[in-house]
This record gives structure tokens, C-alpha cells and sequence, in this order.
């Protein structure tokens, strides 16, 4: 499913026109890209929860010269289903 998919749906099931669901859905993204970038986690009870988690500085391989290199610490989102979400897809 593509946004645009996701817009229809929500504007089929809301009522709303196609501009105004894709709005919503926008709004509803960037609130949760701006609280994950803040450092906050987003819990949608029954769907699941949006986080960060830092992952720790590594060795890696560039695989074109075979040379050892090192992957420095970095942040990364991450989802975490809910259970009722883990049900529904079962």
C-alpha cells in the first residue's frame, strides 16, 4: 500500500475529501517524524509504538576494497507492533 492507497482509505472511511485526508495523513506523519526526532516515542494503544533506539559503533567491510572500516554510533527509528495489530495480522 502506497500513501496515496492510505489516502483514499482514510477518505473513504472519514468521509473527507481526498485533500483533506491526504492533510490529515501528512499532519499524523510529521507529528510522529517530529516527536522521534525530539528524542519521544509515539504509543498508538492497540497499534504500536514508533521509537528511536541507538545503535552501537561497529566494525564493517567496505565490500569493494575488502578493508575494515568503522561504522560510527547512530540513532534509528523503529516500530514495535501491538498486539492487537500482531492479532489482525495472524
Amino acid at each position: 500500500m502506497l500513501k496515496k492507497d492510505l489516502v483514499e482509505v482514510v477518505a473513504q472511511k472519514t468521509g473527507l475529501t481526498k485533500r483533506a485526508a491526504s492533510e490529515a495523513v501528512e499532519a499524523m506523519l510529521e507529528a510522529v517524524a517530529n516527536a522521534l526526532k525530539g528524542g519521544d516515542s509515539v504509543l498508538l494503544t492497540g497499534f504500536g509504538k514508533f521509537e528511536v533506539r541507538s545503535r552501537a559503533a561497529r566494525t564493517g567491510i567496505n565490500p569493494k576494497t575488502m578493508e575494515r572500516i568503522t561504522l560510527p554510533s547512530t540513532r534509528v527509528p523503529a516500530f514495535k507492533a501491538g498486539k492487537a495489530l500482531k492479532i489482525a495480522v495472524k
